[in-house]
């Protein structure tokens, strides 16, 4: 440790340890760190104390602010900023891996692959950071660190923190500039003030040129010789330095590197498409072709400082004419034709929600949707040329998928917040909370985020940050605002309105406008560039929850539809209880949708091998069955329409009946005498439980009523206590566990409660000692056993992930979900609870769930009453391509 760094170790103690330098750079000394608060391992970079003592800390730490919310799968984050002990220090992520440098001085030359790989990436996080108005300003080797053989692009924004703070001006005075020489762009080298992000594509351009040709574009013995050179001199040619090299890549080298930043490309990404592209026109009208073998050739080009040559109006007058020519007698444009293709997606990723469940990316080639493995819900990814979809890293538990305008991000809703994941991989990353249930969001072309939760449209940047109210709900009516969409420019939102059974379209301008009904029906909207609004209609009266999609010509600019609605297509799922179309639409109305019905399927008896035999129930979206204490009953869900209610099926007379009317009830358990059915139904003020007559005999009656959503469990055998799940999802609290004496005041005890875990699925064993449910404590949902009501410790039942637990009638084992496979752990109950063999007893493709057990044991403890899907559960999904293009011209 340097002298200087005792006073600072002292000053950050118990925030940061430091271990050990890593290194020196102009700006500051680089130090590995232990971050105490969150146990875990920082790069510390501490300013040079000349230079914090020229710059003023106050200021430079404001600035650096400006960067610290850059988040971005190519750029190093900032952790942390402050000053201690005099010194200006900043905390970014320690990388076990190198810098671009290291490898250079290793390899001197990379292969060019490699090299045009990496240059892409940096590129890409220049993109992003100068669309959010920053400039990196000192792009070099030592600046680019690689991780896994990813760019990762580091103190971003550092070099502009001292440019805007109080010395900035006066850095000549410690002996350093901003910027390195070899990669300073002509206008950076001549000191202009206004640097633009055409800077950091120069830098850029220098540093691919390094990865080529073994060093950088000029060199010289001083930083003044070398800004000469920068000022006066072209770059030697790459390919007549080393023939491997793509002639669009040393096309495109040169003009990242042109003299005058009007000659450069016009932004980072297209540099990294002209790397990648043979055929793409270049800055000025060249071809890379072209360009290539001029410099290949060693033909001098245009250099910045020459006047530019003014065309002759003659030649002008020419092209127009030809142009005129050919528009006027060119044949009229051939109809594309409409691509309708269908994709199955299996049944081990697809599940059934009450959301909105499918988004398509802006350019039309990708999909993303919720699936359930086994293990929970998570955002699964498609790309439309792949066979499987694969899961998006960092979204297990997220709902409602939206993209970013340029497709390489998700947002998502989870566990009460709003967050966003990088396509390309990375960690989540939250951006607000959200308030009660989330119904949608957009991405818009300013950066920011529209979505709807308990509040109302609210409005937040997609940095992060507190949310705004944009339009509150009508409380007065009832009505809430569903399913947000960003009008091209941002100026303006779509959205429906609904009061539970009808939806209109609506729009509110912003910063906060007030709501406009646009008088037509339509719900779900997605704006297409050629100017139609997509919506579907959904029918409350029908018997099945399927609705239809129409597109209505729409005038962006007056907020107003222009005609009378287009059919697009039938059948099309709508969520249960949700209103909610199952669709996305690209800008340039490219459409993709879940066709036939939502989890229609059939309740089936499943023996221990695996083979189901149909119990006559007929098709209908089932869920969570539960066999009555003789084995005779089976009460079930039934969502239809977008209601839910309990139906009994009896099994000897095959008849299914309607038992409740609630339109809300779900998750029924029987009480141990066979008289009633306790069901959760959704009230006034959430979910509450309430029990009814099996025979229907007498009207349903309220159970229990509680401040957060409960949902059934099991009985004690006795009848007189009801072990429930608790709360979830509403502003990020856990699920819980709570029991109450039904035979008393009814008063809840809590039972297993945590702040960082969910748990939930109670199930009592027959002799109601035992308690088997499923907890993520370990970081996954796995299943243990505790005694009942305790006290006692926890013994872990599933090993490899586990859910919906059910014990058998006699106690002795214990079954459980492990993705599509039915496991049995045989236990021991007396005179302590022990776990013997685990063993897998069969493997199919019947309706699970994550929060609940969505099957029942028979009472021969050997067959298992199950949801067996329809199409073996697999979903289709249709996709419609150049819908819109032939609509246009049929008008």
């Amino acid at each position: 440790m340097t002298d200087g760094m005792p006073g600072l170790a002292a000053a950050l103690a118990g925030r940061y340890t430091i271990e050990r330098e890593l290194g020196q750079g102009g700006m500051a000394t680089v130090y590995l760190a232990h971050d105490v608060r969150h146990d875990r391992r920082v790069a510390l970079k501490v300013l040079r104390p000349e230079l914090s003592a020229i710059l003023g800390a106050e200021r430079f730490l404001q600035e650096i602010k400006t960067t610290a919310n850059l988040q971005h799968p190519h750029i190093l984050s900032l952790f942390d900023s402050g000053e201690a002990d005099g010194t200006v220090f900043y905390v970014m992520p320690y990388v076990e891996g190198e810098s671009l440098r290291d490898r250079l001085r290793r390899e001197k030359q990379l292969p060019v692959d490699d090299a045009v790989r990496i240059t892409r990436e940096v590129a890409d996080a220049l993109d992003y950071a100068h669309r959010h108005h920053v400039v990196h300003r000192d792009i070099k080797p030592e600046n680019i660190l690689l991780h896994d053989g990813r760019a990762l692009v580091a103190d971003f924004g550092i070099a502009l923190a001292v440019s805007r703070s109080d010395g900035g001006t006066r850095m000549t005075e410690t002996g350093m500039s901003l910027g390195t020489p070899h990669y300073m762009a002509p206008e950076q080298a001549m000191g202009e003030r206004e640097i633009t992000p055409k800077a950091d594509v120069y830098a850029l351009g220098c540093v691919l040129y390094e990865m080529l040709a073994g060093e950088p574009p000029f060199t010289g013995p001083t930083a003044q010789a070398i800004i000469a050179r920068v000022m006066t001199e072209e770059p030697r040619s790459l390919t007549l330095q080393r023939k491997t090299i793509p002639p669009h890549v040393e096309a495109a080298v040169h003009t990242a590197l042109a003299k005058l930043p009007a000659d450069r490309f016009a932004t980072a990404a297209e540099f990294a498409v002209a790397l990648s592209a043979p055929g793409m026109a270049l800055p000025g009208g060249r071809s890379a072709a072209v360009t290539a073998a001029r410099v290949a050739a060693g033909a001098p080009q245009r250099r910045a400082w020459r006047r530019p040559i003014v065309a002759v109006p003659w030649l002008l007058v020419l092209g127009a004419l030809g142009l005129l020519a050919r528009e006027r007698f060119r044949a009229p444009p051939v109809p594309s034709p409409i691509g309708r293709f269908a994709l199955r997606l299996a049944p081990e990723v697809t599940t059934i929600l009450t959301a909105q469940v499918l988004a398509l990316s802006p350019d039309g080639s990708r999909i993303v949707f919720v699936g359930n493995p086994g293990s929970g819900d998570q955002i699964f990814s498609r790309s439309l040329d792949q066979i499987e979809p694969v899961p998006v890293p960092g979204t297990t538990g997220g709902a409602n998928p939206f993209f970013s305008p340029d497709g390489r991000w998700i947002g998502f809703n989870a566990a009460g917040r709003l967050l966003k994941v990088a396509l390309a991989g990375g960690p989540a990353m939250p951006i607000c909370d959200v308030v009660g249930a989330f119904w949608g969001a957009s991405w818009g072309d300013r950066d920011e985020i529209v979505f709807a939760d308990a509040r109302g449209l609210m409005r937040v940047p997609a940095m992060g940050g507190e949310p705004a109210v944009i339009a509150a709900h009508d409380s007065a009516s009832r009505e809430s605002y569903r399913w947000p969409e960003f009008l091209p420019g941002g100026d303006a939102v779509l959205f429906a309105i609904t009061n539970g059974a009808t939806d209109v379209l609506g729009a509110v301008t912003l910063p906060a406008g007030a709501v406009k009904r646009l008088g037509v029906a339509g719900g779900n909207p997605h704006y297409v560039a050629s100017g139609y609004v997509v919506v579907a209609l959904i029918d409350s009266s029908a018997t099945l929850s399927l609705g239809t999609v129409v597109a209505l010509p729409f005038d962006a600019g007056r907020l107003a539809v222009k005609a009378a609605p287009v059919p697009v297509a039938e059948s099309v799922q709508v969520g249960p209880n949700s209103r909610t179309a199952k669709m996305g639409v690209s800008r340039d109305g490219s459409l993709a949708f879940a066709a036939g019905l939502a989890g229609r399927g059939t309740l089936v008896l499943v023996g221990g091998d695996g083979n189901a035999q149909e119990l006559g129930t007929g098709t209908h979206n089932f869920n969570v069955p539960r066999l009555s204490p003789d084995g005779r009953r089976i009460a079930v869900g039934v969502d239809e329409a977008g209601t839910s209610d309990i139906w009994v099926f009896d099994r000897s007379q095959r008849i299914l009946t309607r038992l409740t009317f609630d339109r809300t009830a779900q998750r029924p358990i029987w009480t141990p005498d066979g008289r009633r059915v306790v069901y959760s139904r959704r009230g006034t003020g959430g979910v509450d439980l309430a029990w009814i007559a099996a025979d229907g005999s007498a009207p349903a009656e309220s159970l229990l009523v509680a401040a957060d959503d409960q949902w059934a469990g099991a009985f004690t055998p006795d009848g007189r206590t009801i072990v429930y799940r608790q709360g979830g999802g509403v502003g990020g609290e856990k699920r819980y566990l709570a029991y109450a004496r039904i035979d008393g005041d009814r008063a809840p005890h809590e039972l297993l409660r945590s702040a960082a875990f969910d748990h939930h699925s109670p199930a009592l064993s027959p002799d109601g000692r035992w308690l088997a449910y499923v907890s993520d404590e370990s970081g996954r949902a796995e299943v243990y056993v505790r005694p009942f009501p305790g006290p006692g410790g926890r013994a872990q039942l599933s090993i490899d992930g586990g859910t919906e637990p059910s014990w058998s009638p006699s106690g002795g084992e214990i079954f459980y979900r492990s993705g599509p496979a039915m496991m049995q752990a045989r236990v021991r109950t007396q005179p302590t609870f022990a776990v013997g063999d685990v063993r897998r007893l069969f493997t199919g493709s019947f309706a699970t769930s994550a929060i609940t057990t969505n099957y029942d044991v028979a009472r021969d403890g050997r067959s298992f009453v199950m949801i067996r899907p329809d199409q073996a559960g697999s979903q289709t999904v249709m996709v419609v391509l150049n819908w819109f293009a032939n609509l246009e011209r049929r008008e």
